[in-house]
């Protein structure tokens, strides 16, 4: 269970708590595969904890496609 940060944290940092879980699941992807560090410093060392944190920061961003590219 991730206690920090928390999901309170990160409410309105996007529409709905499962595009953070995707957006996080995706970045720490990246961070798996030797991506870089966007923040100076980070209180985790784990990747998922670092993209919640870098999320919070604001740091991270997503675009929502509409709902009308599904066939």
């Amino acid at each position: 269970m991730i206690t920090d940060p928390s999901a309170d944290m990160m409410h309105d940092k996007a529409d709905s708590l499962y595009t953070i879980v995707i957006l996080a699941a995706r970045r720490a992807r990246n961070l798996n595969l030797d991506g870089d560090d966007i923040l100076d410093s980070y209180k985790n060392r784990k990747p998922v904890s670092k993209s919640l944190e870098e999320i919070i920061a604001g740091k991270l961003k997503y675009e929502k496609k509409s709902k009308n590219t599904l066939k």
